[in-house]
């Protein structure tokens, strides 16, 4: 386990952080907790369980669509906003590669946790656009 000071530092160099001054990041890196997955663990499954908002600090994940990978996810990347914000449940399964270390902020306290920290949520739509975008390219 790494300590609050730790995450600070890892939550620093991560695009979604990025705007935070040193005391949020402590903050950021006490409302979190780590939350550990082995090779081939499913941590959302599609159409059925999604209860927070991961933060990938190490490793890297599938994105899972009816079966089918359509994305990989690494560091820094996050996952399981979408069927918090949403209130439903996760369009996709999301499966780790290979062990995955990842930051997990309960699905009930993410409202909050995104209006105490706008400079995040705005990151966080930026990366949902760029997502957005992509998916239509790859269907057009």
């Amino acid at each position: 386990m790494a300590t609050r000071d730790e995450i600070a530092e890892a939550l620093a160099g991560m695009t979604l952080f990025a705007d935070l001054t040193t005391p949020q990041l402590l903050g950021v890196a006490s409302q979190f907790e780590e939350a550990f997955f082995p090779e081939g663990a499913r941590i959302l499954r599609q159409g059925l369980s999604g209860s927070a908002f991961y933060v990938i600090l190490d490793g890297d994940a599938s994105v899972v669509v009816d079966g089918t990978a359509r994305a990989q996810l690494g560091r820094g990347e996050f996952f399981g906003e979408v069927s918090i914000l949403l209130g439903e449940p996760p369009t996709a399964d999301i499966v780790a590669l290979r062990p995955l270390r990842c930051l997990a902020l309960p699905g009930s306290a993410v409202e909050a946790f995104l209006v105490d920290h706008p400079r995040v949520l705005y990151r966080m739509l930026q990366s949902q656009s760029r997502r957005l975008r992509n998916a239509n390219r790859a269907q057009s």
